[in-house]
């Protein structure tokens, strides 16, 4: 797999047949090691061993109803209370990321009202809050920590 703009990890990888697979900590099983799951593992890291966030406090691909059609998100970190606080979108390296990226993660938000996207392809990483009393959103410059206040770094 490709090298990524994120710090390397120790994973532990398998091959199954001609596929090869990669242990996901949060769901506690291999999966299938595509280029989007490449980067989905590494930002899994990143966020709870740079970022401080608890891998129980994390959610992959949770299913959510959109005009009568289920989607999956890529990563969903709820806060304390157990409400939705954080969705990451993640894509292949190859994929740029564009408008309608933003677009999808902005769709899922709309079911799950979190105050921080993200969206990454593991070489570029775009962060962004969502004012929900300006109804607006501000691109911050760092990836906020569990801890830190969301506003910080705007």
């Amino acid at each position: 797999m490709i090298e990524l703009n994120l710090p390397v990890y120790d994973y532990k990888i398998k091959k199954d047949g001609q596929r090869s697979q990669i242990f996901d900590k949060i769901r506690k099983k291999f999966v299938v090691l595509t280029p989007e799951e490449w980067v989905r593992q590494h930002f899994i890291n990143f966020l709870s061993i740079e970022k401080n966030y608890p891998l129980s406090l994390m959610k992959i691909e949770k299913g959510l109803k959109y005009n009568n059609q289920i989607k999956r998100t890529d990563i969903v970190i709820y806060n304390n209370m157990g409400l939705p606080s954080v969705i990451v979108e993640c894509k292949a390296p190859e994929v740029k990321i564009n408008a309608a990226v933003f677009e999808q993660i902005a769709r899922y938000n709309m079911q799950l009202k979190v105050d921080i996207l993200i969206v990454t392809n593991g070489m570029d990483h775009y962060c962004c809050y969502i004012d929900y009393t300006t109804n607006s959103f501000t691109f911050i410059k760092e990836i906020p920590g569990y801890n830190e206040n969301f506003k910080l770094g705007i």
